[in-house]
């Protein structure tokens, strides 16, 4: 998708977010990240997708503060928060008749977890209350009906813990017959999962982890690899996590099934629904 008016202010919060996290006794410091973000901000070419731009944007940060991964102990927290929900929501699916369909829902709501977005959310809550299933009524049976031969799977992974609830899917889709492959970024990039942080959570015993080279949150093709791009060729299903994936996807490769939490006013309007839905859909 093209990058909207809209984004811009959300550009500038997140610099200021960033810079606070590289920077956080170095007021001079900070203010020459958002004064060199604000020019950035100020020359972009709008019809990049916007992964691509906070990708510009977060080099410049890591560039003046040389901190390369400000979100680590946020990300390692993250993953470890996560791991601890795992044992109780194994137990939850083995009581389900459609195994898949929990592990689904369970990987979509652990989008919620996004350092590049100011919203509070009490995700824990929502992995046990959230009844709203509208998500899955338009293609979640066609994607089932898929499943029912094996196929090549590859999942685009989003953020760090995250991920670690991720590995229920990967998990189920395993145990169903299929060779799972899932991918993280290429590097560090605000709280996204990297091969590290598969490592951490496990992802590496359950199925083979690629990095896709894409150093922006979002996986733009023309950030990535030749490797990964092949990779992506020879998937016969791409399931796509994040907001972010969506938004350098969406209007760039069709067949895809995107799965995540709706985060802000331009993608609910594109969507249709509201911010804090559930999306599960073939493009």
């Amino acid at each position: 998708m093209h990058t909207r008016l809209d984004c811009l202010p959300c550009f500038l919060r997140q610099a200021l977010n960033g810079a606070r996290l590289t920077a956080s006794r170095d007021e001079d410091k900070q203010r020459r990240i958002l004064s060199v973000v604000a020019q950035r901000i100020s020359e972009m070419d709008t019809n990049r997708p916007p992964p691509s731009l906070a990708g510009d944007m977060y080099g410049e940060i890591t560039r003046i503060s040389g901190s390369k991964d400000p979100f680590h102990a946020y990300k390692q927290k993250s993953n470890r928060e996560a791991m601890s929900l795992l044992p109780d929501l194994r137990t939850g699916m083995n009581k389900e008749k459609d195994r898949l369909f929990f592990a689904l829902r369970v990987s979509i709501i652990g989008n919620y977890m996004d350092a590049g977005v100011a919203r509070e959310f009490d995700w824990r809550t929502a992995l046990h209350e959230e009844e709203d299933s509208r998500w899955a009524e338009l293609h979640y049976e066609r994607f089932k009906a898929r499943l029912t031969q094996p196929l090549k799977v590859l999942i685009l992974g989003d953020n760090c813990g995250e991920i670690a609830l991720d590995t229920l899917l990967a998990e189920e889709l395993t145990r169903m017959g299929h060779e799972v492959t899932y991918a993280v970024r290429g590097q560090p990039i605000l709280n996204d999962a990297t091969l590290e942080d598969a490592r951490q959570v496990g992802m590496n015993d359950i199925c083979r982890v690629i990095a896709s080279g894409s150093d922006c949150p979002g996986t733009v093709l023309s950030r990535c690899t030749e490797n990964f791009l092949g990779e992506m060729e020879c998937a016969d299903m791409i399931i796509s996590k994040g907001q972010g994936n969506f938004e350098a996807l969406c209007e760039e490769k069709s067949g895809i099934y995107f799965a995540f939490k709706v985060k802000c006013e331009v993608v609910a309007d594109l969507v249709h629904r509201p911010i804090g839905s559930s999306i599960f859909r073939l493009i």
